[in-house]
C-alpha cells in the first residue's frame, strides 16, 4: 500500500496584501472585529476619533470662515457658520492695513532665531552627555530632568529679571531678539530626547573613527548628526512652533512694537482694528506651523517611533 508522503509546504498567515504590501497597519486587527463584540468596540473608538478630529478642525475652519465674514456678522447671535457674504478681501486688508509683513518678518526671524539655538545647544550638550562621558554627568543630567518637574510660572520673575540685568554683564537685553532667543535655547526636554536618541548609536562605529584618528568633534559632525536626522527633525518642528505661537514671554520683554511677533501685535491692535481683519491676520498666521508639519510629518513620526539602528 502506498502512502502519500507528507506535505512539507507550510502554510503562512497572509501578512499583507497579494502584491507584497506591508501589513495593514489599523486600530483593531481584523479578527478581533468578528469576535463578539468586536464591531461595537471598533464603532465605539471611531467615534470618539471623530469627535477628536472634529473638535480639533472645527475651530481652525471658523476661523478661516469669520475672516471672511463682516465684523456685524461676527457678533451676531445666533452666530452663522457660513458667511453671507464672502469677504475674500479681508485677508489682503488685514496684510495691507495691519503692517503684517513687518509683523510676518519679526516672527520668523524670531522663530528661525529660537530654532537654530536650541539646536546648537541641545545637540552639543546631549553630545557631551551621551558619548564623551563629563565628570559628575548623571548628576547633571538628573537636574536638566528636574526641571521638567517644575512649572514654568515658577522662574518667570527670576528669567525676566536676568533679562533686564544680565549678571556678570549688567547689559539689558530687554526690546531685542536676544531676550527671546536666549532663554529659548536651553531646553531639558530637548537634551533629554536627543541624548536618549544618542545612547543607541552604536558605539562601534564611533570607536571606529577615533581608531581612524576623527576627533570629538568630527565624530559629532560626520557620524552622530547624518544619524540623529530624524529625531533632529522631532525637535526642529517642535522648537519652530513652540516660537512661533509663543505670546506671553515676548509680551513681556518686547516692548517696541517694531520688535514684536505676530501674536503679540495682532493682540495689540485687537483695540482699535476691525475684529474680521484681525482673525483673517490669525488665519494666515497659523498657515506656517502647519504647511511645516505637512512637510516634516514623516520625519516626526520616523523620529518618534525610531528604537534602534538596524545593521
Amino acid at each position: 500500500m502506498n502512502l502519500a508522503a507528507p506535505s512539507t509546504r507550510r502554510f503562512r498567515l497572509p501578512r499583507g496584501g497579494g502584491d507584497g504590501q506591508s501589513p495593514e497597519r489599523t486600530l483593531t486587527s481584523p479578527l478581533s472585529r468578528h469576535q463578539p463584540g468586536g464591531r461595537v468596540s471598533y464603532a465605539i473608538l471611531l467615534a470618539v476619533l471623530l469627535f477628536a478630529t472634529l473638535a480639533t478642525v472645527v475651530p481652525l475652519l471658523w476661523m478661516v470662515l469669520g475672516g471672511l465674514k463682516t465684523s456685524t456678522e461676527i457678533f451676531r447671535s445666533p452666530p452663522t457658520f457660513l458667511p453671507e457674504q464672502w469677504r475674500w478681501n479681508n485677508f489682503q486688508d488685514s496684510w495691507d492695513s495691519l503692517r503684517y509683513s513687518l509683523y510676518f518678518r519679526n516672527t520668523v526671524a524670531l522663530a528661525v532665531g529660537s530654532w537654530l539655538i536650541q539646536i546648537v545647544v541641545a545637540a552639543t550638550a546631549a553630545y557631551s552627555l551621551s558619548r564623551l562621558q563629563p565628570l559628575f554627568g548623571r548628576v547633571i543630567l538628573i537636574m536638566f530632568i528636574g526641571t521638567l518637574m517644575v512649572p514654568a510660572d515658577a522662574y518667570l520673575i527670576p528669567r525676566y529679571l536676568t533679562v533686564l540685568e544680565v549678571p556678570v554683564f549688567g547689559i539689558s537685553l530687554a526690546d531685542t531678539w536676544w531676550a527671546v532667543w536666549l532663554p529659548a535655547a536651553v531646553s531639558a526636554f530637548n537634551i533629554f530626547l536627543l541624548k536618549s536618541f544618542f545612547d543607541q548609536i552604536p558605539q562601534d562605529l564611533t570607536d571606529a573613527a577615533i581608531l581612524d584618528g576623527a576627533n570629538a568633534w568630527q565624530v559629532f559632525i560626520q557620524i552622530i548628526l547624518p544619524l540623529s536626522r530624524p529625531v533632529i527633525a522631532v525637535v526642529s518642528i517642535f522648537a519652530f512652533i513652540n516660537s512661533w505661537k509663543d505670546f506671553f514671554w515676548p509680551l513681556l520683554v518686547l516692548t517696541d512694537p517694531d520688535l514684536q511677533p505676530i501674536s503679540v501685535a495682532l493682540y495689540r491692535l485687537s483695540e482699535s482694528e476691525s475684529l474680521n481683519l484681525i482673525i483673517a491676520a490669525l488665519a494666515i498666521a497659523s498657515l506656517p506651523p502647519l504647511i511645516a508639519f505637512l512637510i516634516f510629518q514623516r520625519q516626526i513620526i520616523a523620529g518618534i517611533t525610531f528604537s534602534g539602528l538596524k545593521g
